[in-house]
């Protein structure tokens, strides 16, 4: 991908160098020393001691369990790193034009989200952020947050190695806020808890992919041979039925929450071939036929 001396978005928040002091994880750890102590009962004097707490102001429960303080500490990256660094603005930079160009067309609005690089564990809006969740998009802050490890484990552990490929998992993220900006994705929320739910968070998923085939298909004046086989074998390696397969040694379709390698790529491909949002709707089609 052609990506060195051009725009990066400034919409980029770098908090490698900040630390998460205490949170849920410690919170975490107080709990199952004092199950391990004092069994269910030591838990439950724990709780009543805290609510107290929290009443006379003496605890802040955000502290506990949002996340806790963050520490800013000496970072100082590696070239290798800062590189991604610098090529993840660029990638970002791009699909803001692709979003809002294509937002015009359709008489919306693009509302550009906000990236944050942080490294181990960083609070969200969404929770604890976690270096080992991969890559993520927050709907109830706009961001997306991403620890740029995850590179070497797409690389290593996932063999998906090119720049093309890390680009389609922030194109892939990104195309979760557009959803959050259709209001497709507060629907898929609502569901959660019901038989119904899973097959929907597949849907969303693939029309992710979709929505990152759409924004490759806008900066193809960017691309170089071999990019769409590096996004294509990406997509294939993070198949749910890939995954499985490779974690467990056996495909449990029913389990699936992002969809199989097959539709992974085909999605992809759809978005790549159309260029167009609104054609790509993954929750029309019945699910046996995505």
């Amino acid at each position: 991908m052609k990506w060195k001396g051009r725009r990066g978005s400034t919409n980029v928040e770098d908090a490698r160098g900040r630390r998460v002091a205490a949170g849920a994880g410690g919170l975490g750890m107080i709990l199952n020393l004092v199950g391990r102590t004092f069994g269910i009962k030591g838990i439950l004097v724990l709780v009543v001691l805290g609510f107290i707490g929290w009443q006379m102001g003496l605890l802040d429960p955000a502290a506990l369990m949002g996340g806790g303080q963050v520490q800013e500490t000496a970072y100082q990256p590696s070239p290798e790193e800062q590189e991604r660094f610098e090529f993840v603005r660029v990638v970002l930079a791009d699909t803001e034009d692709v979003w809002a160009r294509e937002f015009e067309r359709i008489g919306r609005q693009y509302v550009e989200p906000g990236l944050v690089i942080y490294s181990g564990q960083y609070p969200t809006a969404c929770g604890m952020g976690d270096a080992r969740m991969g890559p993520f998009y927050c709907p109830a802050d706009r961001k997306i947050y991403i620890d740029l490890t995850f590179y070497d484990e797409l690389a290593r552990a996932f063999d998906a190695p090119g720049d093309f490929a890390q680009a389609y998992v922030i194109a892939h993220e990104v195309g979760h806020h557009v959803q959050n900006l259709l209001g497709i994705s507060e629907q898929v929320a609502a569901l959660r808890g019901r038989p119904e739910y899973n097959q929907n968070s597949v849907r969303l998923e693939l029309q992710a992919d979709y929505l990152a085939g759409v924004w490759a298909h806008h900066n193809h004046q960017y691309l170089e041979h071999g990019d769409i086989e590096e996004a294509m074998r990406a997509a294939n390696q993070i198949g749910d039925d890939a995954i499985q397969q490779r974690t467990q040694g056996r495909i449990a379709p029913h389990a699936f929450t992002h969809g199989s390698s097959e539709q992974r790529m085909r999605w992809f491909k759809r978005g790549l071939e159309s260029g167009r949002v609104e054609e790509g709707d993954t929750f029309e089609p019945a699910y046996e036929r995505l």
